[in-house]
């Protein structure tokens, strides 16, 4: 891979990585709800997901998949299903700070774990997009194998500063969301933005 493609590699993964989609949407409304430090394994279970899905579909993956299209659609169907049940759960968060204990000592509320984020991206429909994209444009012929692993760690390490900066900005905001009416504005305003990340599949179910 020349330093040309290498860098245009980087600019596409930070661009796709950093602009708003249903990671980004989950992991602001985890920093205002939850805080950095417990928001840290959601960030990295989505790098690593990603990471294990770009390496899955640079080995042929995608390709196995549209030979069985009723599985690659049960899998789309069901990452909307998913996000829409996020949505849902982000909509009914409590005020902030409802998360302490219940009766018996639990967690009412808690954020993604590790593995959920990572099995999350196998379901995401701007995860599948970024992938095929990114192995259809950086890949060559002539070095497949070892192309496929630089376009997979490149997602991987750049996904980290972009989820950390969206983490981050939902932190600053918390500072304003302590009101539980702005609070409950926020949650909602997530959730629908999550569920607006659904149009491109629903434009197939109407």
């Amino acid at each position: 891979m020349s330093p040309e493609m290498f860098g245009s590699l980087v600019v596409f993964a930070a661009v796709m990585s950093g602009t708003p989609g249903p990671n980004n949407m989950m992991l602001l409304a985890s920093g205002v709800n939850f805080g950095l430090q417990r928001t840290i394994p959601h960030m990295l279970g989505i790098s690593f997901g990603l990471m294990l899905l770009l390496l899955a579909i640079g080995f042929g993956l995608h390709e196995l998949l549209l030979r069985w299209p009723l599985i690659f659609t049960a899998m789309k169907y069901a990452g909307g299903l998913y996000l829409l049940c996020l949505a849902w759960m982000i909509a009914n968060s409590g005020p902030l700070g409802d998360d302490v204990a219940d009766g018996n000592g639990q967690p009412n509320r808690r954020p993604m774990r590790f593995i959920e984020a990572a099995a999350f991206q196998w379901i995401n429909p701007k995860a599948w997009v970024m992938g095929v994209g990114a192995m259809a444009t950086y890949t060559s012929e002539s070095a497949y194998t070892l192309t496929v692993i630089i376009v997979a760690l490149v997602f991987a390490v750049v996904c980290g500063p972009a989820t950390g900066t969206w983490t981050a900005f939902g932190v600053v905001l918390k500072r304003f969301l302590q009101d539980p009416r702005a609070n409950r504005v926020f949650n909602v305003t997530m959730a629908l933005a999550l569920v607006a990340s659904l149009w491109p599949l629903a434009r197939e179910w109407l």
